[in-house]
C-alpha cells in the first residue's frame, strides 16, 4: 500500500485529510504547524488539522522549521512513496521533496499559474474575480511553480468571501484529489509545465493591504472588504481611532462628498463617499471593543454627516 505523509494546517485542510482516510489511504503521519497560542488570553491551541488527525487516531509531528535538518530527518525516516500538501504553512526542503518515489504534491486554492503563494483566496476576490479554483501540482523548490496535474474551477459570487470560498475550495481541492489520486500512483496522471508568461503572485497580506483608501471605488473597496473578511479584516479610522470594517455593501445614494466623508446615515447604515460612488458599512467594529451591527453602533456615538473616514 502506498505511504502517505500529508501536511497540512488550517481548516481548509482538514476535510481533505478525512477524505484519504475515509478512503483508506495508508496515512504513517500527519505534519501540521506547532500549537500556537489564540486570543486575549493566549491558550496553546492546536491547528485544526491536528484535531482532525487526533480524532482519526493519525501519529501527529509538529516541527518548528523543516529546514532543520534534523526535523526534516524525522519525515524521510518515514520513508514516504507520496508526501501530499495542503495549506501547510513551511517551505519543504530539497530533501523532503525528493525523497517520495511518486514525489510531492500540493493542494492549491488558485488556478495556476495564477495566485502563486500564500494568499490566492484573498487576493482573488481583492481583485474582484468572477472564478477561482483549485490546482493538484508536483511541488518543487520554486514557489508553487511545479507541473500541473489537474484542475478544478470555482465561481465566486458577488456575496462570497474568503470565508465562504475557503468552504468552496476546500471541498473543490478535496474532490478533486480523490478523483486525481489513482492516476499519481499508478502513474498514468497528466504533468503539464506552468505557462510563466501568465504567472502572477499572492503574497501574505500585509498591513497595509488591510487599510481602506477611500479615493478607490465603491466596487474596489467591497471586494477589499469580502477579500478580508473574516480575517485579518479591513479597517479604517475614525477621529484618529481604529475602526474594522467586516461587511459593506455598494450603495445608491443621490448625495455626495469628498472620499471618506459620511454623507447619510440611515437606520442601519454608515454610507461614505468613495472616489467613485458610495458605500454602506453595515458591520463594524471600534477599538477595543466587539463586532456590531451599523444600526446598534448608530444607537451610541453622535456620529453625523460630514464626519470622515480617513
Amino acid at each position: 500500500m502506498t505511504k502517505i505523509v500529508f501536511m497540512g494546517t488550517p481548516a481548509f485542510s482538514a476535510p481533505i485529510l478525512k477524505m484519504l482516510a475515509d478512503e483508506g489511504y495508508d496515512i504513517v503521519s500527519v505534519v501540521t504547524q506547532p500549537d500556537r497560542p489564540v486570543g486575549r488570553k493566549k491558550t496553546l491551541t492546536p491547528t485544526p488539522v491536528k484535531e482532525q488527525a487526533l480524532e482519526l487516531g493519525l501519529p501527529v509531528y509538529q516541527p518548528e522549521k523543516l529546514k532543520d535538518p534534523e526535523q526534516a530527518q524525522k519525515i524521510l525516516d518515514l520513508k514516504p512513496d507520496l508526501i501530499v500538501t495542503a495549506a501547510f504553512g513551511q517551505i519543504l526542503p530539497t530533501s523532503v521533496l525528493e525523497a517520495p518515489k511518486l514525489g510531492a504534491i500540493n493542494v492549491h486554492a488558485s488556478l495556476l499559474p495564477e495566485y502563486r503563494g500564500g494568499a490566492p483566496i484573498h487576493q482573488a476576490i481583492i481583485d474582484g474575480k468572477k472564478e477561482t479554483g483549485v490546482t493538484i501540482m508536483y511541488m518543487v523548490d520554486r514557489l508553487d511553480a511545479g507541473d500541473i496535474i489537474s484542475q478544478k474551477s470555482v465561481p465566486i459570487e458577488e456575496t462570497d468571501h474568503t470565508g465562504s470560498m475557503f468552504e468552496k475550495l476546500s471541498a473543490a481541492g478535496m474532490e478533486l484529489l480523490k478523483a486525481t489520486l489513482p492516476s499519481i500512483i499508478d502513474g498514468t496522471n497528466e504533468r503539464i509545465p506552468q505557462d510563466e508568461e501568465r504567472v502572477t503572485f499572492a503574497r501574505n497580506i500585509s498591513r497595509e493591504q488591510e487599510r481602506i483608501d477611500w479615493n478607490k471605488s465603491a466596487r474596489e473597496i467591497y471586494n477589499q472588504v469580502r477579500g478580508l473578511h473574516p480575517w485579518p479584516v479591513a479597517f479604517t479610522t475614525l477621529a484618529d481611532a481604529n475602526v474594522k470594517l467586516w461587511w459593506t455593501e455598494i450603495a445608491d445614494s443621490q448625495k455626495t462628498g469628498a472620499p471618506g466623508e459620511i454623507i447619510e446615515l440611515t437606520k442601519d447604515a454608515i454610507i461614505v463617499q468613495t472616489g467613485e460612488g458610495a458605500l454602506a458599512i453595515k458591520e463594524l467594529q471600534p477599538a477595543g471593543k466587539k463586532r456590531m451591527t451599523a444600526e446598534d453602533y448608530l444607537r451610541g456615538p453622535k456620529l453625523q454627516a460630514g464626519d470622515r473616514f480617513e
